[in-house]
């Protein structure tokens, strides 16, 4: 025996059959601080602000300014960047381990 029951209506009404929370309210004031947040975030939009909060955890560098990592982002670019037209074709040079054939 196969039994389907529907039933038609709005989540709001689910939620209270089955009694559950309204979370509306806690909804609207989380957003609302999440936009506030998010605007002071923007008003204070430095460099150095930006790199701490974008490269947490890495070891200070020397650099004016102390933003943390910075050296070690650009000696990584750098290096991946050479070592990518080093192994392209027609770029002239040898790859490491290769001969030359006279």
């Amino acid at each position: 025996m196969k039994v389907t029951i529907n039933v038609e209506c709005t989540p709001e009404e689910a939620r209270t059959f089955f009694g559950l929370p309204d979370v509306q309210p806690m909804q609207t004031a989380m957003m609302d601080e999440m936009q506030k947040r998010m605007k002071d975030g923007m008003e204070s939009m430095d460099m150095d602000n930006l790199m701490k909060m974008w490269m947490p955890g890495v070891a200070q560098s020397g650099m004016p300014g102390n933003v943390p990592g910075l050296d070690q982002f650009q000696k990584m670019f750098w290096d991946s960047m050479t070592a990518a037209t080093n192994m392209a074709p027609g770029s002239g040079k040898a790859k490491k381990g290769a001969s030359k054939k006279a």
